[in-house]
């Protein structure tokens, strides 16, 4: 069970251009968290613009939500610098992402594994130098035909018919943290896996 510092990081890129894009469901995921546990919780803004973020108590523990404004793949750059600034360990670092080889609806919560060719993990993988870290993958794939480029793909937005499912797996991704806050990574992976 996690004690202390917690760092909850949503991957995704900044700007209008990849709002509700199947690559930004991490920022999507942290938003929806806020708005249903934390209420009128603001986003501030840290080291140069790089990176949103909040502070706040939550289930005994200090909580950090980060949001990387530095593209997806240099989301381990300002990740790296902002556990290290707030002494964060990697044991208390919860990273929520995007994963086409999930079928949409899906959320699976992973202690370890590779980056899997995601490059926002690939790049939080090279600054942390472990694979060991706690994940959770939302599903928004598979590609509806294999000859589509995958950047094509990530970069696109969810349809109207698939919002029920997207605001679904929101739900579940935010009960999977708070069951992870609340009874540890092993009984959440029991539930949720």
């Amino acid at each position: 069970m996690f004690q202390k510092n917690i760092l909850i990081v949503g991957l995704g890129n900044p700007g209008a251009k990849y709002e509700n894009t199947r690559h930004n469901i991490g920022f999507r995921a942290l938003d929806s968290f806020v708005a249903s546990e934390l209420g009128s919780a603001n986003w501030k803004t840290w080291k140069d613009d790089k990176s949103q973020y909040i502070k706040t108590e939550f289930l005994d523990n200090t909580v950090f939500l980060l949001k990387p404004l530095t593209y997806m793949n240099k989301s381990g750059e300002v990740l790296g610098e902002f556990a290290r600034f707030f002494k964060i360990k990697t044991s208390e670092i919860i990273i929520i992402y995007d994963d086409i080889s999930l079928d949409l609806g899906t959320v699976r919560i992973r202690k370890t594994g590779s980056a899997g060719g995601h490059n926002g993990v690939k790049d939080i993988i090279r600054v942390l130098g472990t694979q060991d870290f706690l994940r959770i993958k939302i599903g928004v794939g598979p590609k509806p035909h294999k000859d589509m480029d995958t950047s094509d793909f990530v970069l696109s937005k969810f349809s109207k018919d698939q919002q029920t499912i997207v605001n679904e797996m929101l739900v579940d991704t935010k009960e999977a943290v708070v069951e992870i806050l609340k009874n540890g990574t092993d009984t959440a992976m029991n539930t949720f896996n």
